[in-house]
This record gives C-alpha cells, sequence and structure tokens, in this order.
C-alpha cells in the first residue's frame, strides 16, 4: 500500500469504536442557502442514481464549478468502468486506505462485500497487508494498483500482465477508479467528513479527536 496506509496500525473492522469528531470542517449546506450554480449542480445530483447531495459533495459543493464534471466523473466510475464491479470496489478500497479515508472505506466496504470480495480480503486491506486468497484478476489489480500508489507507477511486467488480462481500455479505466478516489478521499480528509455511521473503520487519524470506547 502506499505511504499514507503506513502512519497507524489497522482496527479489525468488528471492532469498530464510536468516535469524538472534530467539528467538521465543510458541513451541508442547508437548500436555502445555496446559491444558483450551487443549486443546479445539486439538482443535478439528485436526479441521477446518488438521489442527493451526500458524502464528498457536501463539501465539494462549495466549488459548483468543480462538482459538476466530478459527479458526472463519479457515475462514471461507479456504473460505467469497463472493470467489473468487484474489481472496482477493490480498488476504490485500496485507494480509501492509502488515504486511511474513514467515509470512503465505511461506504465502499458493504459494496465491495456485496459485489463477492471476501472478508478475508477486506480485512487485509485494512491491516496494510496483501490478502492470502486473491482471485487471479483481483492478484493481478492488487499488484497494480499497489505499485501505483507505492511507486506513483507501474513496473513494464505488472502492466503487461494487467493490459493481457483486461485489455488497454480497462487497465485506463481502472487508473481512473484509483484517481477518483484518491482525490475524493483527499477533500473529505481535508473537510473532516464524518463516517455515516458514527463508527470508526479504520484506525484513529490526526483529523479526528481521540477516539471512545
Amino acid at each position: 500500500m502506499g505511504n499514507a496506509a503506513k502512519h497507524a496500525p489497522a482496527v479489525k473492522q468488528k471492532k469498530q469504536m464510536r468516535l469524538d469528531i472534530l467539528r467538521e470542517r465543510l458541513p451541508r449546506i442547508a437548500p436555502d442557502k445555496l446559491n444558483a450554480a450551487q443549486k443546479k449542480v445539486a439538482a443535478e445530483i439528485s436526479a441521477g442514481p446518488r438521489k442527493d447531495v451526500r458524502g464528498p459533495f457536501v463539501p465539494m459543493i462549495r466549488s459548483p464549478g468543480l462538482t459538476g464534471p466530478t459527479q458526472a466523473l463519479g457515475a462514471y466510475i461507479r456504473w460505467g468502468v469497463k472493470v467489473p464491479f468487484r474489481l472496482a470496489e477493490f480498488a476504490g478500497l485500496m485507494a480509501a486506505r492509502d488515504w486511511s479515508c474513514q467515509y470512503e472505506w465505511a461506504v465502499h466496504v458493504p459494496h465491495a462485500l456485496k459485489g463477492g470480495l471476501s472478508q478475508d480480503t477486506v480485512d487485509a486491506l485494512a491491516e496494510c497487508r496483501r490478502p492470502e486468497k486473491m482471485k487471479k484478476d483481483e492478484a493481478i489489480v492488487y499488484d497494480f494498483v499497489n505499485e501505483l500508489l507505492k511507486n506513483r507507477s507501474v513496473s513494464d511486467a505488472t502492466y503487461a500482465r494487467a493490459v493481457k488480462h483486461f485489455g488497454e481500455e480497462s487497465v485506463v479505466d481502472l487508473v481512473g477508479v484509483v484517481g477518483y478516489y484518491a482525490m475524493i478521499a483527499m477533500l473529505m480528509n481535508v473537510a473532516r467528513t464524518a463516517p455515516p455511521s458514527g463508527l470508526l473503520p479504520l484506525a484513529a487519524l490526526p483529523q479526528y479527536a481521540k477516539p471512545v470506547v
């Protein structure tokens, strides 16, 4: 995993903790306080599959010019990429763990499990270690994304293996998945966006106060 994933030891999924969370820096804006451009992009988001402005778009809507293209990209990443859903979620979790983004991890673990990723694999990613029992396509994705996050590129051998198995279009999409989830992880870490459940799925981070059991 990337260097950011090594900053703190992982906490087992079953040992979640309630948070004493610092105030969000960029909380939800009341609908009547949105300006015209913000209302327009909020309506676009609400009319799509998301049904509401939530997650990274709560802080991001301060910049409607960024939010519009990003939410369209996010829709493609979630529902249009030429990478199987299970593997896209796998790559997304790797990016989330690399940035230790609590919201992203909490939201996407259920999607990954429902899509067919094993609990053992999810637990391994949470603990910043290589999963022991991966399918062939999962191992290819893990090696590709791990090198990308750690080395900021991939070796010729890893690239060739990925292209041979998935094809160039899917490999480009895979890079897009990692980049998208890394970007929104950065934003939510800066914004101190709290996990929806109020539980801490990963080790405590600097933006949070000391966890309380």
